[in-house]
Order: structure tokens, then sequence, then C-alpha cells
């Protein structure tokens, strides 16, 4: 397994976790069509019906339209053909019998450094990831699973439910590669027990691979793993009587931290948001 990318990047991301302020992640405001009459056409919490379907990610706007007129769409139980037609956040729109949801579907990826928790809010007063991401979206996003207060590198947010339930849930196989630092050699004995599986508190684990990572000391080693459960890797060395000083996730379901600072964070591509898809 090859050393995982530095963090020491210094490449400037294109979203940061404080200080960054010049990019507006909001498009609303747009204007109302001048055909509205009276006080509709400046009420703020109308909009296009083709808007709100393209925002539930069925389609692109412009195949919305084909899509109503086609009669596919209905509002309030009634099927809506007209062009233009506006609806509220509060009226239950349908698509061939499913309910839609009209927020715009987001995918936030941080570097997280150490000393954070992964929860949205912490009684304690302790620092979490959301303070990280509080300038990337006016969305409500939360963490799909989670990292370890002491636990470095990916962590994706969204507020895509249906994707974040899949890509939490083991029997998809999500990918995820850790590199982990020990306080001591890892023995090439203990290297095959954790190959072979081993049986924790709460059962057997087995890893999907372990090597030692190249050009390193062999207390270095690079996991992969798709179970969820919790403190998983660390609990996995300290069952065979090692300690792990570091834990860094360089790859999350095809993600990796290419260009991509501790503590920073960016959007996803397009590309990436269909890849993981895939993954499913």
């Amino acid at each position: 397994m090859r050393r995982p990318q530095s963090n020491k990047d210094k490449s400037n991301s294109p979203g940061r976790s404080r200080g960054y302020a010049k990019k507006s992640f909001s498009k609303g405001g747009a204007k109302t069509s001048a055909k509205s009459a009276g006080s509709a056409s400046s009420d703020p919490d109308l909009i296009r019906l083709n808007k709100y379907v393209a925002n539930a990610g069925v389609c692109s706007r412009r195949e919305a339209d084909t899509y109503i007129e086609a009669g596919n769409v209905t509002v309030n139980g009634k099927t809506i053909t007209e062009m233009g037609h506006k609806v509220r956040l509060t009226d239950i729109v349908k698509f061939d019998g499913r309910v839609l949801n009209p927020q715009k579907k987001e995918y936030v990826l941080l570097n997280k450094p150490k000393n954070f928790i992964t929860t949205t809010s912490d009684e304690r007063g302790r620092r979490t990831v959301m303070e990280l991401i509080s300038k990337a979206s006016k969305s409500r996003l939360v963490p799909v699973g989670r990292l370890d207060r002491n636990t470095t590198g990916l962590l994706l947010f969204t507020n895509d439910g249906d994707l974040a339930k899949k890509l939490t849930h083991p029997k998809h196989g999500i990918r995820k590669i850790y590199h982990v630092e020990l306080n001591k050699n890892l023995s090439a004995e203990d290297l095959k027990k954790i190959e072979a599986g081993i049986t924790l508190d709460d059962g057997q684990i087995k890893v999907d691979e372990i090597s030692y990572i190249n050009n390193s000391p062999k207390r270095e080693v690079g996991i992969e793993i798709h179970s969820g459960r919790n403190r998983i890797v660390r609990r996995i060395f300290e069952h065979l009587g090692y300690e792990v000083k570091k834990l860094d996730r360089v790859i999350f379901a095809g993600l990796t931290k290419k260009d991509l600072p501790r503590g920073h964070w960016r959007h996803l591509t397009k590309q990436e948001v269909i890849n993981l898809g895939m993954n499913q």
C-alpha cells in the first residue's frame, strides 16, 4: 500500500473552514415572472414548479418542464401542466406518485483535524465539526458517519438522507482506507492475525485489506475496512496490545484528500456525486 498524500499541502482550497466569504453559496432571490399578479409576484415563499422538481434531484429545470407538460407532476393532488406554475414549500408535490423534497441536495467534504467531535451540537461545549463547515452552506448539513475526536481525515456532510443511509450501511461495502501509526512496529504475526480476522467483545471483525506502508517504519500501516462499528480500527490494534498514536482516514467512498489541506472543506463535483450514487 502506497504512503498516503501528505497533509502539508499548502495549496489554496476552494473552501476554507474560516475567513472565506467571497463566494455566495445561495442561489436564492431569483426574480419572479412579471406575469404573476398582485402580491404573489414578490412573495418569497413561492417557487416555480420546474425549479422545485429540479431541486428535488429528479432532473434539470428544462427536463422538468417536459415532465410537467406530460402530466407527471401533481400539486396537492391536482395534476399541473401549466408552464410557469408556482408553488409554496408547504405544498405537497409529487412526481409519478412520489413525494418530492424541494431542498437542493448538497455534498461537502472536510479534511477533519484533531480535537473536533463529530456531532451537530455538544451540550458540554466541546468544539464540533459543524464549526469547520459553517460557511459551506445555508442548508442543514449533517455528517455521514463519524470520526473520533482524535481521528483525522475525510468526513462527508450532506442533506441527502437517502445517500447518507446507504453510505453508512455495511451491506453496501463502502470503501474506507485509514493510515494508522502505532506506538511500536506491527509484527508480521499480528498482521496475519488481523488479515485472518479477530474476535472482539462485540463479535468477529475481518478487514478488507491491511499492509505495511511502503518506505515507512513497520509501525505505520494502511488498513481498508467497511465496518461502521464504533472505534473499530483502534479496537483492533488495542486488542493485540498496540496503541494507536495517529489515525487518518485517507479514502472514503472513492473520495480522496487530494488538494484538501487539513481543516479545509470543498463541495463535491457533479461527477463525484454521480460516482457516490454508483457506489450504492
